[in-house]
């Protein structure tokens, strides 16, 4: 087919259909395992998430959610298989190093501060990451902005779980870890969660949350853990149960 000329040469259209390579998964588990206290938690697990994906991780307590949580944040490493980062393995100290500051972690330990206002816990984070002017539309999505100058001690637990929500919100870091985001809150306060999670994805964000309650995420990826079998009793054990005397 002819496209048009360049002085006395024919440019012909190239019509026929090109490979492309599919985008690389921003995070990618590749053959993982996952070892805590000498048991193994995963074995051999395999997902990609792209921007604007949620993996959620279900299953009782002490199946170990949190311990894969903290391995995903790179303070653990996976007993087996890698943990790829834009094709890069996280637990590389000059990847780890960029991987992190992509990291916005919500815990059940919130790491607010009781004697600093509600303002003030989160304004300290925002100069901590170079950025500013988000704290008090954050405080205003989350609820708080009536409690901004009230210190963070008299804050309720639901409260204090809007509190590290709104910062998750003003640090805006493109990869949320959120381990048991929604104890505390009340029905609102979970309405709230979703849309902050469902807005998030919108702009390219990755979410990746360890719960056992429900959340409403759509088109999430769900894995869920098995119970994990007891370990062996030890002489010591038998000793601290009185099994001896």
């Amino acid at each position: 087919m002819i496209c048009g000329r360049v002085d006395r040469y024919i440019v012909l259209c190239d019509k026929s259909p090109r490979l492309t390579r599919p985008p690389i998964p921003r995070i990618l588990l590749n053959n993982v395992s996952c070892m805590r206290n000498a048991q193994q938690i995963l074995r051999h697990v395999n997902v990609s998430v792209h921007d604007g994906g949620a993996l959620v991780l279900t299953g009782a307590n002490g199946s170990g959610k949190t311990t894969f949580l903290r391995m995903l944040a790179g303070f653990s490493r996976p007993s087996a298989g890698e943990i790829l980062w834009n094709g890069h393995d996280i637990t590389q100290s000059g990847i780890f190093h960029q991987y992190k500051l992509q990291l916005g972690w919500v815990s059940l330990k919130d790491a607010i501060k009781d004697k600093f206002t509600v303002l003030e816990n989160i304004q300290w984070f925002e100069v901590l990451e170079g950025k500013q002017g988000r704290s008090i539309p954050a405080l205003e999505l989350m609820g708080l902005a009536r409690l901004a100058k009230e210190k963070a001690r008299m804050l309720s637990m639901g409260q204090r779980k809007r509190l590290q929500l709104a910062r998750l919100l003003a640090i805006d870091r493109p990869i949320w870890l959120l381990d048991e985001p929604s104890v505390a809150l009340d029905d609102e306060g979970v309405k709230l969660l979703e849309f902050i999670i469902a807005e998030h994805r919108k702009k390219g964000g990755i979410v990746l949350v360890a719960t056992h309650l429900p959340l409403q995420i759509e088109d999430a990826m769900y894995l869920r853990l098995p119970p994990r079998f007891p370990r062996r009793m030890t002489l010591v054990d038998m000793l601290d149960r009185g099994d001896w005397a």
